[in-house]
């Protein structure tokens, strides 16, 4: 990990499918599984929306009656209104993930709580759900703390699918994020162009995996 200011995820130079459980107990007041004790998986959706790739999620989540979570970054909804509406009308929540997708370990606070905000009206559009990620897991500790002292419930995740990789192998991240998924798991994907290829891989046969194993899909309120 990076220094002790910095508060949390570090990038590996190989894929950890599962942020490890001290990581995640360290950073207690970030939510990074659902409830333990019901048999459901949170599917979220990264760096939308786009009108094309959030589409073709949208297509495969209505497909199988399956509610998700889009963690929209702020100029893009801007870009795509009907497909925030698109996300909103059809079930799914909607999440903060800055307005320009800024890297907080690289942002003054003052400036990332600003782009924060920038997204968040940009939301209240569709909207007025507190919910936050921070781009690239990355944010410091004061930053998190500003922005649960403003109300936001700070979403990172169980389980990471690395389908941003086009040199992915995608069979096998399939194999280790099933294998992985438990209950309350929350799973990010990427609603992008450099994701569509990987993503339209895994996420239907990981959707047929968890209901032949009696998983129901919920979206984060």
């Amino acid at each position: 990990m990076q220094s002790s200011k910095k508060s949390i995820i570090f990038v590996p130079s190989m894929h950890y499918y599962r942020i490890p459980s001290f990581i995640q107990s360290f950073f207690h007041r970030y939510h990074w599984r659902m409830a333990k004790n019901d048999k459901s998986v949170y599917l979220t959706f990264d760096d939308g929306p786009n009108d094309i790739v959030t589409n073709e999620v949208l297509d495969i989540l209505s497909k199988n009656n399956i509610k998700a979570t889009f963690f929209s970054v702020g100029e893009n909804a801007n870009k795509f209104p009907e497909v925030m509406e698109r996300i909103v009308s059809e079930g799914h929540s909607i999440g903060n993930h800055t307005y320009n997708h800024l890297k907080g370990w690289t942002s003054p606070i003052d400036k990332y709580i600003d782009n924060v905000e920038k997204c968040q009206i940009q939301l209240l559009n569709h909207n007025n759900c507190k919910l936050f990620r921070p781009p690239y897991g990355r944010i410091t500790k004061k930053q998190g703390k500003a922005i649960i002292d403003m109300g936001y419930k700070i979403i990172m995740w169980d389980i990471l699918t690395y389908d941003y990789d086009r040199t992915l192998n995608c069979a096998d991240s399939l194999r280790k994020i099933s294998k992985r998924t438990r209950n309350g798991s929350i799973i990010v994907f990427h609603d992008s162009l450099k994701a569509q290829a990987q993503l339209n891989q895994i996420l239907p046969k990981y959707i047929n995996n968890m209901l032949a194993r009696g998983f129901h899909f919920k979206p984060i309120t």
